[in-house]
């Protein structure tokens, strides 16, 4: 598996814009690539609520929880699903909404300089191969497209927003992915 990057857009991500995105600062391009995971119902996958979700689409009587974030204005950048296929929501020249409230290495709004990756899923639900497959392809990619991006810049979202979030949580392998990138962005 290989993806291409050109002009912010993964040539082989099933492109689904967002509206829940903006112009980055003057002068900031992606320096940090920020971890997620998520379910919608929590714990269930699948059902295209995440992409309804992003897209300000989600309704909010399919089930109790969505009336809870059906108004929430969010995105990421990618969303890699249970099979490992890859969406892309927003440019990754522009600023997502994945963040929140974070800081990274004394410096904070880290939507401003970071790509958002969603991995469906939950803290405690291991991660399938297909998503580890995806994620370690696409890593490179980021990394060949912007020059500020190493993988000693992967971070999950709990480590930008300790005490607010847990993603993408102790499920989630993290020297299997640094096995997977082991040089792939030198």
């Amino acid at each position: 598996m290989a993806f291409t990057v050109t002009r912010g857009r993964v040539a082989e991500a099933v492109w689904c814009p967002s509206p829940n995105c903006n112009e980055r600062p003057a002068g900031a391009s992606p320096e940090l690539i920020v971890l997620h995971n998520i379910s919608l119902p929590p714990g269930q996958f699948g059902g295209g609520h995440v992409h309804a979700l992003f897209c300000n689409r989600l309704d909010p009587s399919v089930h109790p929880y969505f009336a809870e974030v059906a108004e929430l204005c969010v995105s990421a950048h990618f969303l890699i699903d249970r099979r490992g296929r890859l969406t892309q929501y927003v440019s990754c020249d522009r600023r997502a909404w994945h963040a929140g409230v974070s800081e990274w290495c004394g410096r904070d709004n880290c939507n401003d300089f970071s790509i958002g990756i969603e991995l469906e899923g939950t803290d405690h639900t291991p991660y399938s191969d297909a998503q580890y497959a995806a994620l370690g392809a696409l890593v490179p990619a980021l990394c060949a497209a912007y020059p500020g991006l190493d993988p000693a810049r992967i971070t999950g979202h709990s480590d930008i927003a300790p005490g607010r979030k847990t993603d993408p949580g102790p499920a989630f392998d993290w020297a299997r992915l640094e096995g997977l990138l082991a040089g792939a962005c030198a």
